[in-house]
């Protein structure tokens, strides 16, 4: 378990990814560099300093993110390690399970695949069409 750091700040790239936001720190520096993170509203390099109690806007492959900072740690750890360094809003929680439903109920709209069906597939085809 890595302890909390007792620095009074932390550079944004590390913090974002031992709050395993990002998969690497590399990811997250290019996260900053493409505009998709923000520390009080301002676009973040990833040099930027994170201080306890900064509201963080966070974009990433699993949703946007609304998080206020609670703990600084430059080293990653266990997922539940992870979860006590920041705190997410409510608003941002609802607003990703609602993002998440609408996914959902658009995949029953999802494209016919593309190819001919596999074998297994015709199998089932005429199954299903001589109604067994």
């Amino acid at each position: 378990m890595p302890p909390p750091s007792t620095k009074n700040s932390v550079r944004i790239d590390k913090w974002l990814w031992a709050a395993r936001f990002f998969k690497t720190r590399a990811l997250a520096s290019k996260a900053c560099d493409l505009g998709r993170i923000h520390s009080n509203e301002i676009e973040a390099k990833p040099a930027r300093d994170v201080r306890i109690g900064d509201m963080l806007r966070i974009k990433n492959e699993g949703g946007e993110f609304h998080v206020e900072v609670l703990q600084l740690s430059e080293m990653r750890g266990p997922a539940a390690i992870a979860q006590a360094l920041y705190r997410e809003t409510e608003d941002s929680k609802e607003k990703r399970q609602r993002e998440a439903a609408e996914r959902k109920a658009m995949q029953q709209y999802a494209p016919l695949p593309e190819g001919r069906p596999s074998k297994r597939d015709r199998r089932r085809i005429i199954q299903f069409r001589s109604g067994a």
